[in-house]
């Protein structure tokens, strides 16, 4: 099914196939209407889609514990307190255990890492960061910990 609709209004496009494979599931012979290389795109997207989310709100976490670690008396470390929280919050509703064979847990750490350096901060020169992280995935997905605990181990590693 090749009717542009998937390229010119995403919504519809959806709505549309939705209801075709309602139809389908309902014994509805319109098997040949469904888009199915788009539909099947699409499903595998949602999950991407999870994952880049998941990771997404992991690397600000960590960006901002690196920024606490390195400013601790900056104007903003309530905020970056608050921040990493939130993020290691939406990050844990998020996570599905299948996820953690795909997150590079190192990876977001340089990209942080990077990110941080590349800042400044009212408070002056940052302490010196570690250049490998110190956290487990379990480490950033507890909600039981809190975010001086894991600033903690930064000053640790």
């Amino acid at each position: 099914m090749a009717d542009g609709l998937y390229e010119s209004d995403a919504l519809a496009w959806s709505d549309q196939q939705a209801d075709l494979l309602r139809r389908l599931a309902a014994g509805e012979r319109v098997n040949d209407a469904v888009d199915w290389p788009n539909v099947i795109e699409e499903v595998q997207d949602v999950g991407r889609s999870e994952l880049r989310s998941c990771q997404s709100l992991l690397r600000q976490a960590l960006t901002h514990l690196l920024k606490l670690y390195a400013w601790p008396t900056s104007h903003a470390a309530a905020h970056w307190q608050d921040e990493v929280m939130n993020f290691i919050d939406d990050a844990e509703n998020r996570f599905a255990p299948s996820m953690r064979q795909h997150i590079d847990l190192a990876d977001l750490y340089k990209r942080s890492l990077k990110r941080v350096r590349a800042a400044t901060d009212d408070a002056g020169e940052p302490r010196s960061l570690p250049e490998t992280c110190p956290f487990t995935l379990d480490d950033l997905l507890d909600l039981d910990t809190d975010a001086r605990t894991l600033v903690l181990k930064l000053g640790s590693s």
